[in-house]
């Protein structure tokens, strides 16, 4: 909840108010909120905190891709935004470990001591060019319902937002139920999701990189939910796994969704500067609330269809939807960023 709110005020703030104070501001909530849940003494506490961290962490990752697309060069777009978005999937295999040696209260204090440590190398950070431009005009900025009264414009943000279904398709169902699956397919004993992080991270790096070698986004991410449907019907069809032949293939599954850092990069390619970080941070935010659906609609046929049915099901829906969405969308590889939309 959190997040799916400050994806929508970061947005809007990075357009108005500029990147930088979007990263700088969204670090230093999460990292207090962070600091904040080692103190909480119940679950209300601790659901108050987990939500402004939320609405701290939404900011992030759109205002970094924003600033990166608009500060690099077109032919080194790709290279900038794959690191920004494989670096920040690192964190949640570097939690993985932490977490196994680290008392709770104690791995709460370090997240949010690092996230303090990261603002402070940050500040010598630059404004974008682009947006230091756009204050010199009017124009108006960061105007996120024109995103829904406009056809053009709708139609193209839900294009970005179902492209990227397949990922969270993916964790939320696949690999947040992987100990059922795992029952289901004879594998005994399994924690899959740290081993998915890891295949993202490579992913990232592999899709992001991909994308500036063939020069074009849209092959990139084809070529990835094609791994993507694969590894999804080995997933659900293959019995009698061992654990490690098991991680190996939600590893592989991770590498496959891969292509978020591509995914976010082509939403901020997609529009112009004076809504482009309120698309770069909504759209993630809404693909991530998505597992909301996809859960709701999993958990409701599970208990008719069985858990390999009804995940097939959703996840040839989900599939079919994001298939759809790439191919109407525009190339942006070599496209020119600095415009404005019109209103």
């Amino acid at each position: 909840a959190g997040m799916l709110i400050g994806g929508i005020v970061w947005g809007i703030l990075g357009d108005k108010k500029g990147r930088l104070y979007v990263l700088f501001g969204s670090i230093m909530l999460y990292s207090v909120a962070n600091i904040a849940n080692a103190f909480v003494f119940d679950i209300i506490g601790y659901s108050i905190a987990r939500f402004f961290a939320g609405v701290g962490l939404a900011g992030e990752l759109g205002a970094a891709i924003t600033l990166v697309s608009e500060i690099l060069p077109t032919e080194k777009r790709g290279y900038g935004t794959a690191i920004v978005a494989s670096v920040g999937i690192m964190g949640s295999v570097t939690a993985a470990f932490v977490g196994d040696f680290l008392n709770w209260k104690v791995a709460y204090l370090v997240g949010g001591a690092l996230g303090i440590c990261l603002l402070i190398m940050r500040f010598r950070m630059l404004e974008s060019g682009m947006f230091k431009n756009m204050n010199q005009q009017n124009v108006r900025r960061g105007d996120f319902i024109s995103l829904f009264t406009h056809k053009d414009r709708f139609i193209k943000y839900m294009k970005c937002i179902l492209i990227g279904l397949p990922t969270w398709f993916v964790v939320g169902v696949l690999i947040t139920f992987s100990p059922e699956f795992a029952v289901l397919l004879k594998v005994k004993g399994v924690q899959a999701i740290m081993w998915t992080y890891i295949g993202l991270v490579f992913g990232d790096i592999v899709s992001g990189f991909g994308s500036q070698f063939i020069k074009s986004r849209k092959k990139t991410v084809l070529i990835f939910m094609l791994l993507t449907m694969i590894f999804i019907a080995v997933y659900l069809f293959t019995n009698g796994l061992t654990v490690f032949q098991f991680y190996l293939l939600t590893a592989l599954l991770g590498f496959s969704i891969g292509y978020w850092a591509v995914f976010v990069t082509i939403g901020s390619e997609q529009f112009g500067t004076n809504i482009r970080a309120t698309v770069a941070t909504t759209v993630p935010n809404f693909v991530r609330g998505s597992t909301i659906p996809i859960t709701l609609s999993f958990n409701y046929l599970r208990y008719d269809f069985g858990m390999v049915n009804s995940a097939l099901i959703v996840g040839s829906a989900v599939m079919i939807i994001a298939f759809i969405a790439l191919f109407a969308l525009e190339e942006t590889y070599h496209k020119n960023l600095d415009y404005f939309e019109e209103y």
